[in-house]
């Protein structure tokens, strides 16, 4: 079984919170030989419209020595991840979740605006300690 990231169960609190039913821990996607685990699949009712709106969250803390290293291991999963949703299943949006201080700090500067920016991330800025979604970034 793969490690779960540190901050997985807070996160995972976090969407609770926030009203989302937690499907599939992980969710688990599979395209010909390619088997990959996204950490959490969530879904919630749109009262308004009546639909439902479903997400999948790959979780990352961001605690080794180098964000960057970090950054690069976390995008490839977002990029792979994203297509084989894309084809798996498309009414899905992922999410990279980030803690709050990773986002406040190493997310600011203007290399990572222009690639959060290029490679379309939607990005979930969580508070591990609180555990508290703090602010989705579509």
């Amino acid at each position: 079984m793969s490690r779960r990231d540190v901050f997985h169960e807070s996160v995972r609190r976090g969407l609770e919170k926030e009203q989302w039913s937690i499907s599939s821990d992980p969710l688990r996607l599979e395209w010909e030989d390619f088997k990959v685990k996204i950490d959490i699949a969530a879904e919630r009712l749109i009262a308004a419209e009546r639909e439902e709106e479903k997400i999948a969250v790959e979780v990352k803390s961001f605690i080794s020595a180098s964000p960057v290293s970090d950054f690069h291991v976390a995008l490839g999963q977002f990029l792979n991840y994203r297509l084989m949703l894309e084809v798996k299943e498309p009414d899905r949006k992922l999410y990279l979740a980030v803690p709050l201080e990773t986002y406040e700090t190493f997310f600011q500067g203007e290399f990572m605006q222009v690639t959060t920016e290029r490679h379309k991330l939607r990005i979930l800025v969580y508070e591990p300690m609180l555990e508290e979604i703090v602010r989705w970034i579509d």
